[in-house]
């Protein structure tokens, strides 16, 4: 099973890895794309002023910038770690042990927008650069990735990819058809079956979904192994569609 997480906008700053190398990072296959990026948004900081209009960067975040000018030569975090905010904050992979840590290694991949998906453990430096952010010098985003991506995720040969990426991320770079997957929405009930979908929520549950599964070391491979393991261990999951998971909380 491979689990498809997004990123965080809020990162954790500083590290103590050593720098990016983009060879490394799960699915050398996009080195072309991860390279092309990076060249534009460490070129891009160069002039603090567009940097600040093309990212949306408010007064106070203008520090960002410096962060992607650095992004060749700054310290590492692994990605998971790096990442911060609601969904990360309940994976809390920081407490998890060595073998769940493992277990995240092996079967997690966080989608970036400038490195393209990344395994939980590759080591990335702090960024700012949002899913929906055309760089000058570059064509949209879903031009540079979704290609590209939609075959790194073939190559991978999981058996079941467990999608819990937000809608955005999904874009630049849908699971391909043939392969068996599911596409997570956390949702409330209510009377008569009615659901609504939520956002907060969305992430906490998301993350807490993938700490269980860490802790657990679950190896499923399917759709049918997943909803069994979440019968298990208290997770309300039922289908929805051929492709969709509806995880009500």
């Amino acid at each position: 099973m491979l689990v498809l997480l997004p990123p965080s906008e809020t990162k954790k700053p500083g590290g103590d890895g050593a720098p990016l190398s983009l060879a490394s990072l799960w699915a050398p296959s996009l080195l072309p794309q991860r390279e092309s990026v990076l060249d534009a948004l460490v070129a891009l900081s160069a002039d603090e002023d567009t940097a600040a209009r093309v990212l949306k960067l408010s007064p106070k975040r203008r520090h960002e910038i410096a962060d992607n000018a650095a992004l060749r030569s700054a310290p590492t975090l692994p990605a998971v770690d790096r990442y911060t905010g609601v969904l990360f904050d309940a994976l809390d992979a920081g407490s998890l042990d060595d073998d769940a840590r493992g277990w995240l290694a092996e079967h997690v991949v966080i989608h970036s927008a400038p490195f393209g998906p990344v395994g939980a453990l590759d080591g990335i430096p702090a960024y700012r650069l949002a899913a929906g952010t055309s760089i000058p010098a570059l064509p949209a985003p879903r031009r540079v990735w979704a290609g590209a991506v939609g075959e790194a995720l073939a190559d991978a040969g999981a058996s079941f990819v467990l999608d819990l990426r937000s809608e955005a991320y999904v874009a630049l770079g849908p699971v391909p058809e043939g392969m068996s997957s599911a596409y997570v929405r956390v949702v409330t009930e209510g009377e008569g079956g009615a659901v609504r979908a939520l956002n907060h929520f969305n992430k906490h549950a998301k993350g807490e979904l993938v700490r269980a599964l860490a802790s657990s070391g679950a190896e499923l491979s399917s759709r049918e192994d997943f909803l069994g393991w979440a019968r298990k261990n208290g997770w309300t999951v039922r289908p929805s569609g051929e492709r969709e998971l509806l995880l009500a909380v």
